[in-house]
């Protein structure tokens, strides 16, 4: 299974049609943060990503090179085969006029 680029507008549609996004940074990297985005650090081998079967899973990361580097094992890690990194990461997403919350906002 390959994951492919979305862009950050792309992600958006995905996420509201149900779609899991994966923040792969680590707690302490994350000021901000893409509401309703689950937390599995890179360093855990992205551990504990609660995706169903088939479900799209989006993985992020502060500027897109982590997920690129990581591209196999991210889209090893859940049970899909429509995996799909985040060009550009948040910054990305911020760049795109897209929201993101302050980590002490997050619930």
């Amino acid at each position: 299974m390959t994951a492919k680029p979305i862009t950050p507008e792309a992600a958006a549609r995905l996420i509201a049609d149900g779609a899991l996004l994966v923040d792969i940074r680590e707690a302490q990297e994350c000021a901000e943060v893409i509401e309703g985005a689950q937390n599995a650090p890179m360093s855990s081998g992205a551990a504990g990503i609660e995706a169903s079967p088939g479900q799209p899973v989006i993985f992020h990361c502060r500027t897109g090179r982590r997920t690129e580097m990581n591209a196999e094992a991210l889209a090893a890690s859940v049970p899909t085969d429509e995996v799909y990194l985040l060009q550009g990461g948040i910054e990305g997403w911020q760049a795109a006029g897209l929201p993101v919350s302050p980590i002490n906002d997050r619930s």
